[in-house]
């Protein structure tokens, strides 16, 4: 495995509560790797370590091979966005992003050339010379994404990146990183809430209470922790007979019947063996969203 961030029986608490917990995993190069957990899981936290905001307890922390306790240098490869700016509300968009590149010793020509490109990708072109207070919480986030890839990191954190962002925007943003991990291979590290997000990821590592409670990629942890449901639209009333003679469990609202199913091939060989009954139907699959309330009794959405 080509693992670009390697963390190793992480630890860190604040008084009596384990927001970190002896935990390990992998973020290999070029891929999208989602961290989910609700708020207080120890999401943040983990990044914060990871960055060099906070101080862990004990564990390891490697960047492309290198213990960041004993060479920091590879914390210049990340770029991040926190879900608050890091942008000054005093200054204009070009003058943020200037000094941001200042800070990183990119030189003028360098700075324009990153510049153009990323602007062109997130359509910012017409808020270069805006302050920053003027804006939409929309533009504000794209600025700040752009501020992050400004030095053309290695890694990119991205924590809540898309959240309030209209569909349009929430595009553009996707159609940046995508574009990113496929010619650049960039490497991004997700943490989110829309689940439709998470289902794109190469791997997914779910944490809570500190805890990583499972992970995987999107296909293993669907197959293993969500069902598949047959919605029957129109059907005989014979198959509702049939369904409680048998124990089957179902809901049934407004006529529609809705039946679990542990995988597609069993609803499959259900709707062969019963087909004159069932006239209308539809098959649907096991989300992100079933796979998290199932292996944390929550709702990400509470987040």
């Amino acid at each position: 495995m080509d693992a670009i961030i390697e963390i190793n029986h992480l630890k860190k608490s604040f008084g009596t509560t384990n927001a970190v917990d002896d935990i390990s995993f992998q973020v290999r190069r070029g891929e999208l790797f989602a961290f989910l957990g609700i708020n207080g899981a120890g999401k943040s936290t983990t990044i914060n370590i990871l960055v060099g905001v906070l101080k862990k307890d004990s564990g390891q922390i490697l960047i492309e091979g290198t213990d960041i306790d004993q060479d920091g240098s590879n914390l210049d490869e990340i770029g991040i966005v926190f879900q608050s700016s890091l942008l000054d509300k005093n200054l204009n968009v070009y003058d943020n992003l200037r000094y941001r590149a200042l800070l990183y010793g990119i030189t003028k020509e360098e700075f324009a050339r990153n510049l153009s490109y990323l602007a062109e990708a997130l359509e910012l072109g017409d808020i270069l010379k805006k302050p920053l207070d003027k804006l939409s919480g929309g533009q504000k986030r794209k600025v700040d994404i752009v501020r992050a890839l400004l030095h053309k990191p290695k890694i990119l954190i991205l924590d809540e990146p898309t959240t309030g962002l209209d569909p349009k925007t929430r595009r553009q943003v996707w159609n940046l990183i995508s574009t990113l991990i496929s010619e650049e291979r960039l490497t991004v590290m997700l943490t989110t809430h829309y689940m439709e997000e998470a289902s794109q990821a190469d791997y997914v590592v779910i944490i809570d209470k500190g805890s990583i409670v499972a992970e995987g990629t999107p296909f293993f942890l669907k197959e293993k922790y969500a069902h598949d449901y047959l919605k029957v639209y129109r059907h005989d009333e014979r198959l509702r007979h049939l369904l409680d003679s048998q124990g089957i469990v179902y809901q049934e609202r407004n006529r529609v019947l809705t039946l679990p199913f542990s995988n597609t091939k069993d609803a499959e060989s259900f709707l062969s063996a019963n087909s004159e009954m069932i006239q209308d139907f539809e098959i649907i699959k096991g989300t992100m969203d079933d796979v998290f309330l199932n292996v944390t009794g929550k709702e990400l959405e509470s987040l």
